[in-house]
């Protein structure tokens, strides 16, 4: 037992040490196998040489509360649901029944009053 115990006190310092890297010589040539260099296949990274997570597209009811955050009554906030709904203007637009209608106004405060309407009985979702 007491081999054993000495064997390992021996053993595993030396196993630990061997594992240590140490950084890469730039002077150094590439690593090859058979003349060829080894070639390391994995995911493209960005500039700034992290991973980027693929873009999660935001439904169309996160983008209707991200555009709340836009000061209320402003032109910007009705550019804001008019990139999500384009604006298709109908002489007797119908009454609205579902935010996807609001395009239909034509005048642009009755517009942006309508998209506010449905914006604001949205649940909160996550960002």
């Amino acid at each position: 037992m007491k081999k054993i115990i000495l064997a390992l006190a021996v053993l595993y310092p030396a196993a630990a040490f061997a594992q240590t890297t140490t950084a890469p010589d730039p002077s150094a040539a590439p690593p090859t196998v058979g003349g060829k260099p080894l070639v390391q296949v994995g995911s493209k990274k960005s500039a700034t040489g992290k991973k980027e997570a693929p873009a999660k597209p935001l439904s169309a009811a996160q983008k209707l509360q991200a555009c709340q955050d836009i000061d209320d009554a402003t032109k910007e906030r009705l550019n804001c649901y008019d990139a999500i709904y384009a604006p298709q203007p109908k002489p007797k637009a119908p009454a609205a029944k579902s935010v996807s209608d609001c395009r239909y106004v034509k005048e642009e405060d009755e517009r942006l009053t309508c998209f506010n309407g449905f914006a604001d009985k949205l649940p909160k979702l996550p960002r």
